[in-house]
């Protein structure tokens, strides 16, 4: 491309200094501002609150629009965000947070940016532990006792009991008052969740036909204006056609790189591909309020009949690790004495015929007139290459001990409907990603059992509940990774879950794309830092 003449670059120039909004600080970093980037998503948002989301798709969203009192740096350190500075009293059980005082909320259309105060930190605090609000976040925020402010940029937590990394559990994000149309509690059909407004970097422009999400740079961002001036998720329902999207350059990023378009991606100039460790495993879950699930020896027969090292090699080309049990590998908290199951379809129709069952004419495993033919719902399209072939071959290894699997792929929404609201399945395929690694209280403590609440599949054992609530207590690390270690053990004998393995993920960009920094779970905590070079910018 021929280089502008010096003039015309003056101009630009010029003009590019004569639309800065009054009131806009800019970066000292010197990198340009401008330029769109638009990012592929394998599923759409089902809201864009930080409160009631509970999918990666939404909570990367909220991670551009929102902040917390703390954040989490590079090196995994905490930084202040909406808070400047804080102290700790009372040896751990009391937390002052001092507020920023130049930080405004993005403003609704015809109305002024109104302040950040402490009683937006009051108020989100207070509709998120509303118990007619459904939010994963709850059970991670029952040792707070009270919240209280000074004035309006000082606020103080008690705490119930001190705990263990108390500080980093305040990067919650703060909502404002003057958000939600309901003050008291929150749910889905409130028009915040799909028309927030934060104190972020990125402000929500609007949503398209075609489900779309469109974010622009906040001018009055209180870290500086981020350099990107416009970030637009785009909805896939196939993987296949995500990545021809990345190499047509109908996109420039995917946040999850399918597998099998690795070696294409890796092999082209154009882009960079990025691999970061998210702690997450994917699972087949059981509805154990179906009688036929709720025998233990039923659950771990599934487990056995499956050769999940030869999916792993076969659909993803060998670039995971296959998992044991609940927590997130890569976590202190994960206990690598305990083994996953090995494949021993053997041993799987022993355990069936331990429970009572009995091959039927038809070869169909049999009880009390119950055949054990059961349902397995997918999320998203059946054109999901990867997530089809996993399937295909579960339903296959069950045929093969006499289980009759009848898989259903639906669309994200209704399939998260039937799995969270309706609890209308037999099995379910999923994934978990962790933000804290040792905290399943939400997956698996029996007071998580209800509409929209992520324990789904209505687990309930005294002694893992216990457990929990044990884990939480202690302030000892070591005592807590014991407990832990009890933990992980308990469950993957339970075995709600038949638990699969955790992948290397990878995130490929244009190269166009500089200064790329992915946190491990949020994704886009770093964002507001990366730019495109002017000459790239379109």
């Amino acid at each position: 491309m021929k280089s502008l003449p010096s003039v015309v670059m003056i101009v630009l120039i010029m003009f590019c200094l004569a639309v800065i909004p009054a009131g806009a600080e800019q970066r000292e970093d010197q990198f340009p501002d401008g330029g769109a980037l638009n990012y592929g998503e394998y599923g759409r948002p089902a809201t864009l609150d930080p409160i009631t989301s509970n999918d990666m798709i939404s909570l990367r969203i909220t991670e551009l629009i929102f902040n917390g009192l703390v954040g989490i740096d590079e090196k995994q350190e905490i930084i202040p965000e909406l808070a400047e500075r804080w102290e700790m009293e009372e040896d751990g059980k009391k937390y002052i947070f001092f507020l920023r005082q130049d930080v405004t909320w993005h403003p609704r259309e015809g109305e002024d940016a109104m302040p950040f105060t402490a009683d937006d930190v009051i108020f989100t605090y207070n509709i998120m532990m509303h118990p007619q609000t459904i939010t994963p976040l709850k059970v991670r925020y029952e040792f707070i006792e009270s919240v209280t402010k000074t004035d309006d940029y000082t606020v103080t937590f008690i705490l119930k009991r001190p705990i263990l990394n108390a500080l980093a559990k305040f990067s919650f994000k703060v909502i404002p008052q003057h958000g939600p149309q309901n003050t008291e509690f929150l749910n889905r059909e409130d028009p915040f969740v799909q028309s927030p407004i934060g104190t972020g970097p990125y402000l929500l422009k609007n949503i398209t036909a075609d489900r779309e999400v469109i974010l622009v740079a906040n001018d009055n961002y209180f870290k500086g204006r981020p350099h990107i001036e416009k970030y637009i998720a785009r909805p896939f329902a196939d993987q296949n056609i995500m990545g021809q999207a990345l190499m047509f350059n109908a996109i420039d990023m995917i946040v999850l790189v399918n597998h099998r378009d690795i070696p294409q991606i890796q092999g082209d100039k154009r882009f960079v591909m990025q691999p970061y460790n998210a702690l997450s495993y994917s699972f087949f879950g059981f509805n154990q309020r179906n009688p036929l699930l709720a025998d233990k020896r039923v659950r771990k027969a599934f487990s056995y009949a499956i050769n999940r090292q030869e999916m792993l090699d076969s659909f993803f080309n060998s670039q995971g690790t296959i998992i044991s049990g609940p927590f997130a590998p890569g976590s202190w908290a994960y206990n690598l004495d305990v083994q996953p199951l090995p494949y021993d379809p053997e041993k799987a129709e022993e355990l069936l015929t331990e429970a009572g069952f009995a091959r039927n004419g038809d070869g169909i495993m049999e009880k009390g007139g119950r055949k054990l033919s059961l349902t397995l719902k997918v999320p998203i399209a059946k054109e999901s290459e990867a997530v089809k072939r996993v399937v295909l071959a579960f339903k296959n290894y069950l045929q093969k001990i006499g289980v009759e699997i009848e898989p259903e792929f639906q669309e994200w929404m209704s399939w998260k409907e039937d799995i969270f609201l309706h609890h209308d399945f037999d099995l379910m395929y999923a994934s978990w990603v962790f933000d804290d690694s040792a905290d399943i209280s939400s997956l698996f403590h029996s007071a998580e059992i209800g509409a929209w609440k992520n324990n789904f599949g209505a687990f309930s054992n005294p002694d893992v509940d216990g457990l929990i609530v044990e884990a939480k207590l202690t302030l000892d690390h070591e005592k807590r990774r014991t407990i832990n270690r009890k933990l992980h053990e308990t469950i993957a004998d339970e075995n709600p879950y038949t638990f699969l393995w955790t992948l290397t993920n990878y995130a490929g960009y244009n190269k166009k794309l500089r200064k790329v920094a992915i946190h491990p779970y949020k994704f886009f905590s770093f964002a507001d830092e990366w730019y495109i070079p002017k000459s790239e910018q379109r």
